[in-house]
């Protein structure tokens, strides 16, 4: 008999003993006594959802320490729409930092990558400091910054949760992509970030229909340039 069935047997033995207080007496309550003690595990399993991700969690990383842990599969995440408090600009300009650091293409920066990017932005960090660096924003535990996590350092620093003499604060204000004053997270009082989340998303339209307008030039004088091109092909032939 499963556990599920003792407790629904529990349960209705529990709603009898309300309405007809005869069945509650010491001798059937001792008869019944074997089939209530199953009933416990699945209350110590209630209390234990309570803590099920924070367990999950900790567990993750005592695999990753033995080396058993199984590759975690990443969410795509779009970080136009996730990092609003930066224009596109900033964005690819994050963007090309992190590919120019990520040698190994994998699409993740590691210890020995952070540590070559910091000795060419003229803050090398120790081998403690750069493990600080990432954990300090390694949200899955994986020993390495991906890039959602590389552009986690740019809104802390706009934000200004990172602490000034911090490694990360170093690689934020040394990657020449300003956060200070731009976007949502760094305006200085309430009404003007009112006022620029409210411009948000026309700002991004802006950008777009400006990328869009770069394109057709840029088509444009290919254009030509091959018409000029079949133009003097043609006088060199006839």
């Amino acid at each position: 008999m499963s556990s599920e069935e003792l407790a629904r047997k529990l349960q209705r033995r529990l709603d009898g003993e309300q309405h007809d207080p005869k069945l509650g007496s010491p001798a059937q309550t001792g008869a019944d006594e074997e089939q209530s003690h199953p009933v416990r595990p699945s209350t110590a399993a209630v209390n234990g959802d309570a803590s099920s991700e924070l367990t999950e969690k900790l567990s993750r990383r005592l695999d990753i320490h033995d080396g058993t842990a199984k590759p975690k599969q990443m969410k795509v995440f779009n970080p136009y729409t996730e990092f609003k408090e930066f224009s596109r600009k900033q964005i690819k300009d994050m963007e090309k930092m992190f590919k120019r650091f990520d040698s190994g293409k994998d699409g993740f920066i590691d210890l020995m990558e952070l540590k070559l990017m910091m000795e060419k932005l003229g803050a090398p960090q120790t081998h403690l400091g750069l493990k600080n660096m990432i954990k300090e924003v390694d949200e899955d535990y994986d020993g390495k910054l991906s890039y959602r996590e590389f552009l986690l350092i740019f809104r802390r620093a706009a934000a200004g949760e990172l602490q000034e003499e911090s490694g990360l604060m170093a690689l934020a204000r040394l990657s020449e992509i300003d956060v200070s004053t731009e976007g949502v997270l760094g305006a200085r009082d309430f009404f003007e970030a009112k006022v620029q989340a409210l411009s948000v998303r026309s700002k991004f339209e802006a950008e777009i229909r400006e990328e869009q307008e770069e394109k057709k030039r840029m088509e444009l004088e290919r254009q030509q340039r091959r018409a000029a091109f079949k133009e003097l092909q043609s006088t060199f032939c006839s």
